[in-house]
């Protein structure tokens, strides 16, 4: 999740809120020590600890001890899901049915996606706001990134696009259609509107990351028609080949499209970080519409702290990363069993079942801040996220793979691809106006349905089916190689 563009400076937090009153002026004090972590999703999973217990340990290393076991482990709403954790460890190493251990590593991956965003907004308490938006804006998919480079690891290059694609969609579709729809149904009598700024940017963004992964596959289809194969006079097949034969072309187009694409980003970091404090703020807004910008239960009407030390932070983070690593290791190599035993093909898993369940703290954070008509949060949190993988996990899981010395390109296919292009262009027509209503939310979520039912039907090829159908490309290649080679010694 990345919320950069809702409040990463004063400035920003102006602009958000419509700029231009006393009372704005007043509250900009106190938006100088607040971060944009404050109002994140996660301060909304969060519930207060009962320290009192602890509080009469007589050792000071102890109290400190199980108080950042209260805060870590049991200061979230999701902690009931965290014996899936060891339970998926168990499981897997017991030999239990690998769709067990598939969805244990599921349920598991929701609590422990949820504290890595929690811990690195405990770390910029400490560190401010700027190396704190920056520290969210790296780790804030962290979840997915994970699993993108572990399933980069088995060569399962179908796993890694689609759980990718997926996270995208859902956060376009699923989480802005869900936010906009309920957020709409619960301020039917107020006006909502945000900042169309931020959506604009980002839409902008997410159709640069559309031509990327757009050319590759056209490039594709080109060089494939322009090639092919014919039988001379004695019948043996000759070759036509193109100078994209083997996919080079396609490789280097998207490892360049890459560098491009973390550069766009890191300009969009710097922009928001650094530079949109020059921006000019927009209208100011009804005075009735103010009242509802500053009505929220989150963390307005009282400042928050960090609960653990910054060191304590950054150790609790590794493990965490840790146990996502190995929950994702497991839920890589089970979910083709699962798939299998569900009855359910490994596209819908991935593009569906996998983004769903991996953001679902994020998510429910998005519609929750649509309820209380803070629309700029939940735009950042939608957009951002989208951005996000899109523009960093994306290109980074690309060059990852060159460094392994795998071949993965951007071509998503044209299905994926297609999909990809219509949530995008329809986002940006539903954000085009700068105001929102459950309509428009309903129409985005009918999208993603759609989109849903399509992958639900769609045999797409599995794992093991992609692997014989590369291994039958190569060995064709091979054949028309052997009768390229003989009929040039023919000759």
């Amino acid at each position: 999740m990345s919320l950069i563009s809702t409040e990463s400076s004063p400035s920003l937090s102006l602009i958000e809120n419509g700029g231009g009153s006393e009372r704005r002026t007043a509250e900009l004090s106190r938006s100088n020590r607040r971060t944009v972590q404050n109002l994140s999703a996660t301060s909304l999973m969060r519930k207060r600890s009962d320290l009192k217990l602890i509080s009469r340990v007589r050792w000071e290393f102890m109290k400190r001890m199980l108080t950042n076991l209260q805060e870590v482990l049991l200061g979230t709403k999701l902690f009931l899901l965290f014996p899936a954790v060891p339970l998926a460890v168990v499981a897997h190493r017991y030999g239990y049915p690998r769709a067990w251990v598939f969805a244990l590593s599921l349920l598991g991956l929701i609590p422990l996606a949820e504290r890595i965003s929690f811990l690195t907004e405990q770390i910029a308490f400490h560190t401010g706001p700027t190396v704190g938006g920056l520290m969210n804006a790296t780790c804030g998919n962290a979840t997915e990134m994970i699993i993108a480079i572990l399933a980069v690891g088995q060569r399962k290059m179908r796993i890694v696009k689609l759980s990718l694609l997926g996270s995208i969609l859902s956060n376009l579709l699923l989480v802005l259609g869900t936010s906009l729809f309920f957020g709409g149904l619960s301020n039917l009598r107020k006006h909502q509107s945000f900042d169309r700024r931020q959506g604009e940017m980002n839409c902008i963004l997410l159709f640069l990351a559309l031509l990327c992964h757009t050319l590759p596959m056209m490039l594709r289809f080109a060089t494939e028609a322009a090639g092919g194969t014919a039988t001379n006079a004695t019948n043996v097949l000759v070759v036509h080949p193109t100078r994209s034969e083997d996919g080079s072309d396609v490789l280097v187009l998207s490892r360049a499209s890459s560098f491009l694409m973390l550069f766009a980003y890191l300009a969009f970091l710097i922009f928001h970080l650094f530079s949109s404090r020059i921006t000019p703020p927009p209208p100011p807004q009804r005075e009735e519409e103010e009242d509802d910008v500053y009505d929220d239960n989150v963390s307005d009407k009282e400042e928050e702290e960090a609960v653990i030390g910054m060191w304590s932070a950054i150790l609790w983070l590794i493990t965490m990363t840790l146990l996502v690593a190995l929950l994702s290791d497991y839920l890589v190599s089970t979910i083709q069993d699962a798939a299998d035993s569900w009855g359910l093909s490994v596209a819908f898993i991935g593009i569906i079942l996998l983004p769903i369940v991996g953001n679902a703290a994020e998510h429910a954070g998005a519609v929750i801040f649509a309820f209380r008509n803070k629309l700029d949060i939940t735009l950042g949190i939608a957009l951002g996220s989208a951005t996000q993988i899109a523009l960093f996990v994306v290109p980074v899981t690309v060059l990852v793979a060159w460094a392994m010395g795998i071949e993965m390109d951007l071509n998503f296919n044209l299905l994926e691809t297609a999909c990809l292009a219509l949530s995008i262009l329809v986002t940006s027509f539903t954000l085009q106006d700068g105001t929102s209503n459950y309509m428009k939310g309903l129409v985005l979520l009918l999208c993603y349905i759609v989109i849903a039912v399509c992958f639900f039907v769609c045999n797409s090829p599995s794992v093991a089916a992609e692997t014989i159908t590369t291994y039958h490309t190569l060995t064709e290649r091979f054949v028309m190689f052997t009768n390229k080679s003989c009929n040039t010694l023919g000759a």
